[in-house]
């Protein structure tokens, strides 16, 4: 079984901009968005920024990232950007993918 560490991020000053792009209500994006706000709330609290965009409504935001599947989390900073395709269930690949999980 492999150990992991998670990183602390309470006296870190960098804040995480992230955007949660969906396709309206579906469970799967909804899903996605209640995930990840947990995360960010356990994690992240106070250091990170979340912009939700539902690409039936802004369709042209979609297209200039380059959104190929949904739900999909674009983690602009801190570098290097990450993008993660999903609910947003599975906790080790979202810590993994915002950079907050060690090996």
């Amino acid at each position: 079984m492999t150990e992991h560490k998670t990183v602390p991020t309470g006296n870190s000053k960098e804040i995480y901009k992230l955007r949660l792009f969906v396709t309206g209500a579906t469970p799967n994006s909804t899903r996605a968005i209640s995930n990840l706000k947990a995360v960010c709330e356990k994690y992240l609290k106070g250091n990170y920024e979340l912009e939700i965009i539902d690409t039936y409504q802004k369709p042209l935001t979609a297209i200039s990232e380059q959104i190929i599947a949904l739900p999909l989390l674009i983690k602009k900073s801190p570098l290097p950007e990450r993008r993660l395709i999903g609910d947003m269930s599975d906790m080790d690949k979202v810590l993994k993918g915002l950079g907050l999980l060690t090996d």
